[in-house]
């Protein structure tokens, strides 16, 4: 059923591991490493064009503007966005999430209307939204899971004609369980057909293949640095009528379409809600990111995770029967690139730390989704994610490593 994992040939395009041919790097959930397209592109900007966006009549600027909005219409063909105007850039997911809430949130949610989450949220798609509950006097849900990590299906019992927004995520940080976005939107539609989607995709994005026309949601959001581009870049997808509706998250440059004495009046969207000077270097390379992506194909990327973690799920239990707990669900069609695990009575803190002596990096905590932990019992995992540049070596020096981790600790 599943293919013999390989590096894809992929390794040689990132130069970090031409710096540490030893390193294992399993925190992509985190943040993903660089190939050299993307990094040469940015030097590019900094050396050739290095001028600001919209606002020169020079040819440098022409060129920095053109560079630009090139990524705007490549991130809205990779996502099938109905009109370029809908991609909105921001700093990160997080930003892209605030800005929903703070722009639409405030104008549609009321004193005892309703807002849901889930249990299995980052941070940034959960304390939003409870905090604009708590400021507007609303009622603040959030959907459970069952033991194997899926959402529950009752959702009746959660959205009511009084829930404004629910806000999910497409792939868990933690659990790595895949909702299947396209039938809970339906459902809920059916329950309440005024109900505003919010999708957090930042673990989706460049992962599975994303339609957000099919999807039907009202906002998707995810981060380059995710998916093999630079920091500093989030964007925000959202449907054109949704956006037109909503005022402005930040005042000031480049947002504005006059200022006089009396008042301002601002740009239609994308532009209002983009005040100030962007990453203008790093929007600029992030379109070479998702040319690199689009080259190797999403869809093999995802059969390539999906190896991965069949094979690391075998691996783990084989080596440790008894000693390890692996949280999320079984069947790896459900679940994203991430596995989070407790190995016997050592905290993963601890297992991360000797990790590193042996260049495997992995990720310990809670992953900010402490709901979940706590759900769960637990107070942190050790978490390993992997991507297009892991392969069967990586996993061998996991279990390996973790063998180390039992004759230290022990």
């Amino acid at each position: 059923m599943y293919k013999p994992v390989s590096d894809m040939g992929l390794k040689n395009d990132f130069p970090i591991f031409k710096k540490n041919k030893k390193l294992v790097y399993l925190d992509s959930a985190a943040t993903s490493l660089k190939p050299q397209v993307v990094i040469d592109k940015i030097t590019d900007y900094y050396q050739n064009y290095s001028a600001n966006v919209f606002r020169g009549v020079y040819r440098i600027s022409e060129k920095a503007t053109y560079e630009f909005e090139e990524t705007r219409k490549i991130v809205a063909k990779f996502i099938n966005a109905q009109d370029v105007n809908e991609i909105i850039f921001t700093r990160n997911t997080t930003e892209a999430l605030n800005l929903v809430a703070y722009s639409l949130g405030k104008k549609i949610v009321g004193k005892h209307d309703e807002v849901a989450s889930t249990i299995i949220e980052h941070h940034s798609n959960f304390v939003p939204w409870q905090v604009l509950c708590f400021e507007l006097g609303a009622v603040f849900k959030f959907i459970d899971i069952d033991k194997k990590g899926y959402l529950l299906e009752d959702l009746e019992k959660f959205i009511s004609n009084k829930t404004k927004i629910l806000a999910l995520c497409h792939v868990s940080n933690v659990l790595g369980t895949i909702n299947p976005l396209k039938q809970i939107i339906k459902k809920v539609k059916k329950i309440n057909p005024n109900i505003i989607i919010v999708v957090d995709g930042a673990q989706s994005f460049s992962h599975i293949k994303i339609d957000v026309k099919d999807l039907d949601c009202d906002f998707f959001a995810f981060s380059s640095h995710k998916s093999l581009g630079p920091t500093g870049v989030g964007v925000l997808w959202g449907k054109k009528e949704k956006l037109e509706i909503m005022k402005p998250f930040l005042y000031g440059g480049e947002m504005i379409d006059e200022v006089t004495f009396e008042k301002s009046s601002f740009k239609r969207s994308p532009y209002k809600f983009e005040a100030g000077t962007p990453s203008i270097g790093e929007v600029i390379a992030f379109k070479e990111a998702i040319k690199y992506i689009d080259y190797i194909g999403v869809d093999k990327i995802r059969e390539h995770e999906k190896t991965l973690v069949h094979r690391s799920i075998n691996l783990l239990n084989n080596e440790f029967k008894n000693k390890i707990t692996i949280f999320g669900p079984d069947n790896v069609e459900d679940r994203g690139g991430v596995i989070a695990f407790n190995f016997d009575k050592y905290h993963p803190h601890d297992i991360a730390a000797v990790l590193d002596t042996m260049d495997i990096a992995v990720r310990a905590g809670h992953h900010c989704a402490m709901p979940l932990h706590k759900r769960l019992e637990i107070t942190a995992t050790v978490r390993a994610s992997f991507y297009l540049y892991n392969n069967q070596r990586d996993l061998e020096r996991l279990v390996n490593g973790l063998k180390k981790v039992e004759r230290i600790l022990k």
